[in-house]
């Protein structure tokens, strides 16, 4: 992995330990005391089964003119979610982060963010478990529920850090902060391999390719 793209993956645990304070109207982290096995059946649900050593969800929206029109402060215009579960060769628990694709109605060019994630229970939504996750050096974040049919993932977010792509440097970093229209995105399911322009290492990219 490119070094400026391994800057913005990883995300201190602290943070979410210490309650996700880059999501406070989302819920509270809780990893410690969250229930094993329902943590384990959300695991299955977004992946579609028990994660294993690796597992992968894509979720993807492209919205259409009919929809910007009826919601005319949307900035955003597509978005794109992949959600990853891994126990690395030197771990035995599972390590879970997301990439975030983003493009704009009125700016050109693509955007995004990525970050790892923890389950946290959501206190909005009669304490279901979501995951709740982080960019690094406080760079906001979002939460990730799934629908009732599992079809969908669910994102709400405040704040999160964004790149454009062809500037992954400091100076080419913003923010997507949630507007009237802003704030939750329903993404659909799809294929893991279409999440590929996400990714930028060869082997995982070999790897999604297959799914």
């Amino acid at each position: 992995m490119a070094p400026d793209i391994m800057k913005r993956f990883l995300v201190g645990t602290l943070a979410l330990a210490a309650g996700m304070a880059v999501l406070p109207t989302i819920g509270h982290a809780e990893e410690g005391g969250i229930d094993k096995a329902r943590a384990e059946a959300f695991d299955a649900r977004i992946f579609t089964k028990p994660p294993g050593k690796k597992a992968y969800a894509c979720f993807v929206r492209r919205y259409d003119a009919e929809h910007l029109a009826r919601h005319p402060q949307q900035k955003v215009s597509a978005m794109k979610l992949l959600m990853t579960a891994e126990i690395p060769s030197d771990e035995n628990t599972l390590n879970y982060s997301f990439r975030l694709g983003v493009k704009f109605r009125h700016r050109s060019g693509d955007f995004d963010s990525s970050g790892s994630c923890g389950h946290v229970i959501a206190e909005d939504s009669g304490h279901e478990i979501r995951f709740g996750c982080g960019v690094d050096c406080d760079g906001g974040g979002i939460g990730v529920a799934l629908s009732k049919d599992d079809k969908s993932a669910i994102v709400r977010l405040e704040r999160v850090r964004i790149w454009q792509n062809s500037r992954p440097d400091e100076e080419a970093g913003d923010s997507l902060v949630a507007g009237a229209d802003d704030k939750v995105f329903r993404l659909d399911r799809i294929a893991a391999r279409e999440c590929t322009s996400l990714v930028t290492d060869r082997k995982e990219l070999a790897a999604l390719r297959r799914k």
